[in-house]
């Protein structure tokens, strides 16, 4: 038995307290270039003279077996340098455990590979206490580029431990063993991430075998074997060296190009029970009703039939698209801005979720629409649903009362494969007629990091732990810069910029998206859910480091260039000293001043932490939301926005920090009619 050090123990659980909160950091132009590496070669590391991850595995032994693995590996001298790592080490017995499942009676049957694998699938590049560890997926990937999936249980002993990739866990005995560079955390078993699609992980789950056929016979399976990009080469990318304000910092390139999907899946069960559908042809009947209404045009064409399942246009075609995302969201605790364990506890980044559900808006597969997930947060609309849950097109307000669907974790089958993941839900889940006229008809929110499918997919997204500063080292996150080619759909001259979460950013979410350089971008559009006209919003945070940029809908120049060095303070408007304390009356009024000058607050939804306070948004003159437009939009067709570098130094900053898609339904209302809220 290893006895674990308290002073060991007592370092690592106040690991993720020790938040240090810089001031406020902010982007700038690039100002140099070097190259850059996956991986620091160990001969560079200063190699401490304490006990490293090395020494605890050859010092015990009942960790003989992985420490035979690792240096087969060749990565023990790497365990033995400087550097910050978690190591889930299974013990022997789990060692011998997994030999005996493939027929092995020694670690030295294993090849070469199969010792690089399971190496490198307990080694995470940062260090983790179980205190840092909440449900979904560990927050930064095994040196296998693979997420490590976290829920709690109890162990044989009835006691609290973390469980990973839902079967193995944490010994409770030698959990949050500290190590000169890192953490180590012993396990049960040895783990194992699925080498299966995601597709063929459902086709050994019978409880979605219905949904499973209509994926077949619609020829929709055959598009979720995408996995990798294998011609991406980051290599001949630099590490980028930028300054923005007072603050230095650098970015580099993805290390991959992965694709990835989320499938929602209604069990066989559902399909039954509520509706009576036990058969492909009742489900394709299901379909003609949701989609029908919404297509009315398709009815009498060809591609409409039972016997045309494979055309895009056909309604079961439809039907399953609309449950396919073409992104890997890696768990469902990431559906929505996910729960991060900091200084204040765990929250949902930025997010006031006494006034607001956490949510986020994702494209399907089915072409020109969205679907919106939420987590339920607030109790006055909580409705029938489950507090906390997470749910698929819901809106449940004083106007409306739609449940949505719930989403649930797969249990008894494995969910999480090497090119997505999928849920069940608790009903169908279509873009019927009241999806497009009901539920999806108000403000769509965005932060623009949802718009790209690979920074999701790629765990870029909201990587890293937003407590620690932007001038601290790099397992803590890492920024990213995307060249020409990466993004899907997207023309990138210049930078474009994404910078990882910070708490105290003044940024909706924590993050943020800069382009730099003599910057010219153009990305498109989310979809609309129907025709009409919308007021698209560009929220940012204005400074004195950034620049002037030109925007385009549909390549028309749009009003006059933004000017993010001009504050709310900059328009001539009053603002109140304390928005909180206003009159509804006098909100408006205000918003009415604002709005006449093409400007609202930053959301009083959302916030920063500074000096370990709230700070919200909206009540920051540094914190903007600018109409870019008003346009009319069409649902069934692809629209772009560009922004283009005009200030004066063609190299100075525009942030993009989320965006807002407005229908006339709510920026039109008349003066008796109801305001838009200011979340």
């Amino acid at each position: 038995m290893i006895i674990v050090a308290m002073k060991r123990i007592v370092k690592t659980s106040l690991l993720w307290l020790s938040a240090i909160l810089p001031p406020l950091a902010w982007g700038g132009a690039g100002v140099g270039l070097t190259s850059c590496s996956d991986e620091p070669d160990a001969e560079h590391f200063y190699t401490y003279t304490g006990q490293t991850m090395s020494d605890y595995l050859k010092q015990n032994t009942q960790f003989s077996q992985y420490a035979a693995i690792v240096e087969r590996a060749g990565l023990m001298k790497l365990l033995s340098a400087y550097g910050t790592y978690t190591c889930f080490a299974p013990t022997n017995d789990a060692v011998d455990t997994y030999l005996h499942r493939r027929g092995l009676s020694d670690i030295s049957q294993l090849t070469d590979a199969d010792c690089d694998t399971i190496a490198r699938t307990h080694l995470v590049k940062n260090s983790f206490s179980t205190a840092a560890m909440g449900d979904g997926v560990l927050a930064t990937a095994n040196m296998n580029h693979r997420y490590l999936e976290i829920s709690h249980g109890t162990d044989e002993f009835d006691r609290s431990v973390v469980f990973l990739n839902d079967d193995a866990h944490i010994i409770y005995e030698l959990q949050d063993d500290s190590v000169d560079n890192g953490i180590m955390q012993p396990v049960n078993q040895v783990l194992e991430s699925s080498n299966r699609m995601v597709v063929d992980l459902m086709k050994l789950n019978p409880n979605v075998s219905l949904f499973v056929e209509a994926l077949m016979q619609t020829g929709m399976a055959d598009s979720l074997y995408l996995y990798k990009d294998v011609n991406w080469d980051p290599k001949p990318y630099p590490r980028w060296y930028y300054s923005s304000d007072i603050n230095s910092e650098s970015a580099t390139v993805p290390e991959e190009m992965l694709y990835g999907f989320t499938v929602f899946a209604e069990p066989d069960s559902v399909y039954n029970t509520k509706y009576g559908i036990t058969t492909l042809e009742q489900l394709y009947q299901k379909a003609c009703d949701i989609y029908d209404p919404v297509y009315p045009d398709d009815v009498a064409q060809p591609w409409h039939a039972f016997s045309e399942l494979t055309d895009r246009r056909n309604p079961l075609n439809r039907f399953v698209s609309y449950h396919i995302l073409g992104c890997n969201v890696l768990s469902k605790e990431k559906l929505t801005p996910y729960n991060v364990l900091n200084s204040n506890g765990l929250v949902d980044i930025g997010i006031e979720t006494t006034q607001n559900n956490p949510e986020d808006w994702y494209e399907t597969l089915l072409s020109h629409t969205m679907v919106n997930a939420q987590k339920l947060t607030v109790g006055k609309y909580l409705g029938q649903g489950t507090r906390y849950g997470h749910y698929l097109n819901r809106r449940y307000d004083e106007q409306w009362k739609y449940e949505g669907q719930r989403v649930d974790k797969v249990t008894g089958y494995k969910s999480s494969a090497m090119n997505g993941i999928y849920f069940y839900v608790s009903d169908i889940v279509a873009f019927d007629v009241d999806t497009r006229d009901r539920v999806q008809n108000r403000r769509i929110r965005m932060d623009f990091s949802t718009l790209f499918p690979e920074m999701i997919t790629n765990g870029i997204r909201l990587n890293g732990d937003p407590t620690h500063g932007h001038d601290e080292a790099e397992h803590y996150g890492r920024n990213y810069y995307f060249p020409q080619g990466y993004l899907k759909g997207v023309k990138v001259n210049g930078y474009l910029l994404y910078r990882r979460p910070h708490n105290h950013y003044r940024c909706f979410q924590g993050d943020e998206i800069n382009l730099q350089g003599d910057y010219d971008v153009t990305f498109r559009l989310p979809p609309v859910p129907s025709e009409g006209e919308y007021q698209i919003r560009l929220g940012y945070a204005p400074s004195d480091t950034r620049g002037i940029g030109q925007v385009y809908f549909d390549d028309k120049p749009q009003g006059i260039p933004i000017d993010m060095t001009k504050s709310l303070n900059d328009l001539g408007v009053p603002l109140a000293s304390n928005y909180s304390l206003l009159s509804k009356d006098e909100k408006v009024s205000e918003r009415k001043a604002l709005k006449n000058q093409g400007y609202f607050r930053g959301p009083m939804g959302a916030y920063m932490l500074q000096g370990g306070s709230h700070y919200f948004l909206g009540l920051h003159s540094q914190s903007v939301r600018r109409i870019v437009c008003t346009v009319h939009i069409s649902p069934d067709e692809d629209h772009f926005l560009r922004f283009r570098n005009v200030s004066n130094n063609g190299s100075s900053e525009l942030m993009l920090d989320f965006i807002e898609i407005v229908p006339r339904s709510v920026y039109g209302v008349t003066d008796e009619g109801e305001p838009e809220d200011d979340l």
